[in-house]
């Protein structure tokens, strides 16, 4: 359908956007692409029967839901239900990874690549984010607190990102640092899905390097050793979160 669209009106690709949940990213098996017409101007689906086609359908499928809210989405045909794009290139967390997987896959997108509700988008993540997020740091927290579908780990906003007990900026250079050496290794093995990449029992012995320096300068900023077991790191960000929340509370010792 793209392709065909595409050939007959070169015009619209602007709004023909590549669409990406965690499978897609992940996998890497299908690609998916979106009509994204926000903002877009009525003139761009009215001389094109294709798109006009595709939001007489939404419209017709959203009157045919149970759902009032759905039904009055009907009206706005031309937008998803909802629009959680980052204005910027965003960091893309899946929100449902294996949990044979020491880390959970994620990366950047360029904002234009429109991700769905089955990722957790950052705006504006920075390198040192990424770092700290794909560490085994924050691996060992998300396996503490998450929910499950089936055994698989279900990453979430609420209970797993907005509850992480982030360090401190003493060693974000270095953080900064072994992220982006992640991220270019990665680009070496660019032919790969992250699926092959993160398969625990067959990981490319440089992107498993890559990461162990990087678990090894995150521990570092903790204040834990880079032989630090997965107990021994809970046991420290449950510390370090009472803290925190000790300290919001105006309750921390003096």
């Amino acid at each position: 359908d793209r392709s065909v669209l595409l050939r007959e009106h070169p015009d619209v690709a602007p709004y023909v956007r590549r669409y990406v949940g965690a499978d897609e990213y992940i996998n890497n098996e299908r690609v998916r692409y979106c009509l994204w017409l926000a903002g877009a101007q009525p003139t761009v689906w009215n001389k094109c029967p294709f798109i006009k086609d595709r939001i007489a359908r939404v419209a017709d499928c959203r009157r045919r839901s149970s759902k009032a809210d759905t039904r009055r989405w009907a009206q706005y045909n031309t937008l998803f239900t909802e629009n959680r794009q980052p204005s910027s290139d965003y960091l893309i967390v899946p929100s449902v990874s294996s949990e044979k997987r020491r880390y959970v896959p994620m990366g950047f997108l360029p904002r234009d690549v429109i991700a769905s509700n089955l990722a957790l988008t950052i705006d504006g993540a920075t390198e040192y984010h990424f770092g700290v997020l794909t560490s085994s740091v924050h691996m060992a927290w998300m396996r503490l607190v998450c929910g499950r579908k089936e055994n698989r780990y279900r990453y979430s906003v609420s209970i797993v990102y907005n509850s992480f007990p982030w360090p401190g900026t003493s060693k974000m250079r270095q953080i900064q640092q072994t992220a982006r050496r992640i991220l270019k290794v990665r680009e070496l093995h660019s032919d790969c899905s992250l699926a092959a990449l993160y398969d625990e029992a067959a990981m490319p012995p440089d992107l498993r390097q890559a990461h162990i320096e990087n678990d090894r300068v995150v521990l570092s900023a903790y204040g834990l050793k880079a032989t630090a077991t997965e107990e021994e790191i809970v046991k420290a960000l449950i510390v370090r979160d009472q803290a925190i929340q000790g300290t919001q509370n105006g309750s921390a010792a003096i």
